[in-house]
């Protein structure tokens, strides 16, 4: 595919999210996330650049995460219409679950929502991530559930799943997926990583038939504090980097 570069178009600032968002589409799909083309990871363009208007960037429809680029990301406004000529299409339903989110949470910078096996197991159970892992004890001190409405094409489930989300980072979409919000876009990423972990150790645990040993409910309190020391007061900064380079590594063409 052919797409016009938009690097000499957009301003620095927005050049430089668009590269983030396009590295964690890549990303995502080299972690085994991705369901086709059939779910999205949104950003929030800075107030600073859009004069206070919700503004977004998101998967051109049709797209493996694997084939998206820098200029090929689409922006949105809170209804999921293009604000500039793009050649291709964007799936307005698709965005029902993000525009919830970004409307509820205003500091949230990136939305990711994922179909993994794992990850959809999990929201099948009915009493949904247990304490049984390291990871999961990052997870809990910060999560919610929804209930199933069917495929998320009506507006109205919006103010449903925004009073469940609340303000946790982590939320369970029962029978469904997994999402997870972060003020920036390697907050969200790490999130679902710990996230898609979490289940992961779960379902195998699960699999050894044996009876599990649960974490001690009082480790749980104070995981807030723990994250900070744990990556030495950077959160998601840490690894972000790194993540970078992994995706120049794998194709330096997601920048383009």
């Amino acid at each position: 595919m052919h797409i016009p570069s938009l690097r000499e178009v957009v301003s620095a600032e927005e050049w430089a999210l668009r590269c983030d968002l396009a590295a964690c589409y890549r990303l995502a799909a080299a972690y085994g996330w991705t369901d086709l083309v059939f779910t999205h990871i949104s950003a929030k363009l800075p107030d600073s650049l859009t004069g206070g208007e919700h503004q977004f960037l998101i998967n051109p429809y049709g797209l493996m995460f694997d084939e998206i680029t820098a200029s090929s990301l689409v922006k949105v406004d809170m209804a999921c219409n293009k604000l500039h000529d793009s050649p291709f299409p964007v799936n307005p339903a698709g965005f029902v679950i993000h525009s919830a989110v970004h409307e509820a949470r205003p500091e949230a910078g990136c939305v990711l929502h994922t179909h993994t096996r794992a990850g959809v197991g999990v929201s099948a159970q009915k009493a949904g991530i247990l304490p049984i892992s390291q990871q999961s004890t990052f997870v809990l001190h910060s999560l919610a559930y929804h209930d199933y409405e069917g495929v998320a094409l009506r507006p109205e489930e919006k103010v449903r799943l925004q009073a469940d989300l609340g303000e946790a980072n982590y939320l369970v979409l029962r029978n469904h997926g997994m999402l997870t919000v972060g003020r920036t876009i390697a907050d969200a990423f790490l999130h679902m990583y710990t996230l898609e972990n979490t289940c992961r150790i779960q379902i195998d645990a699960q699999a050894g038939g044996g009876e599990l040993t649960q974490v001690n409910p009082a480790i749980l309190a104070g995981m807030a504090d723990v994250m900070r020391v744990a990556t030495a007061g950077q959160g998601a900064q840490l690894a972000w980097p790194a993540l970078l380079r992994k995706a120049e590594r794998m194709d330096p063409g997601y920048r383009t």
